[in-house]
């Protein structure tokens, strides 16, 4: 038995039947009957079918290029020493692709390295306050900051560290969803990141070498690298490392 759709939609619409019996539209019809959104065109339904396009907000980033920028300026002009610490800092992190510890290597090249503001051991102290201390390893800028210029150093410092990456959050975070399925971005970061391997690996074997190494501090130092591949949490690490070298090393 033949279904009634085609019937009722010939002669309420008044359509001539093809030589098959067939109406040309009947498809179209029966397929917007079912689904509104289907045989119309789209200048009927785009107006009211999607929203305008989205525009992401610009300006939280513009007031923080802005005021970046200003602030550099500022400095420039009135205390260069200062904006030296703060451009430093500024770039590391900038630079510091795949989280705060791949600021590590970077920070000790130029600060021990190449201006030799710190020596190797007290870069190390510094590193290990920022562990034992609330905050991310790149707070260790804040107390390299401290020791050279004081509170202002410290802050410009802390504040330096943190901007490129508030900056590039605030720019990309609308466009997430575009970036994070392309191939180009995700080759580029896995290249970065793998150079970043080789420079943690240096370092490490630099802070190894200003180390005075004997038999309990090789145990730490093991036990650490076993606990942290265990996925211990490195603050119970550290915790564990300074009482241990306080109770049990002389």
């Amino acid at each position: 038995m033949a279904s009634p759709l085609p019937s009722f939609c010939h002669f309420s619409l008044g359509l001539r039947p093809t030589p098959g019996g067939e109406h040309s539209d009947t498809v179209g019809i029966e397929r917007s009957l079912v689904d509104p959104m289907r045989g119309r065109s789209e200048a009927e339904w785009g107006g009211r079918r999607t929203a305008p396009p989205h525009r992401p907000p610009t300006k939280p980033l513009l007031f923080l290029l802005t005021a970046t920028g200003l602030g550099f300026l500022a400095l420039l002009v009135f205390e260069s020493v200062l904006f030296n610490l703060a451009a430093l800092f500024f770039r590391i992190d900038l630079l510091a692709l795949g989280g705060g510890f791949a600021s590590v290597p970077l920070m000790f090249h130029e600060v021990v390295e190449v201006r030799q503001w710190l020596d190797g051991p007290t870069f190390l102290n510094g590193m290990v306050l920022g562990q034992v201390t609330p905050g991310p390893i790149v707070i260790t800028a804040t107390f390299i900051g401290y020791l050279l210029y004081g509170w202002w150093g410290g802050i410009l410092a802390t504040i330096s560290i943190f901007l490129p990456s508030s900056m590039v959050l605030v720019g990309l975070a609308p466009h997430f969803y575009q970036l994070r399925v392309s191939p180009a971005l995700n080759r580029i970061i896995g290249g970065v990141l793998c150079s970043f391997v080789g420079l943690l690996l240096t370092v490490a074997l630099r802070f190894a070498g200003g180390v005075q190494w004997d038999l309990p501090l090789g145990l730490v130092a093991a036990a650490a690298f076993t606990a942290l591949l265990l996925k211990v949490d490195i603050l119970w690490v550290v915790v564990a490392g300074t009482v241990t070298s306080v109770v049990l090393i002389r």
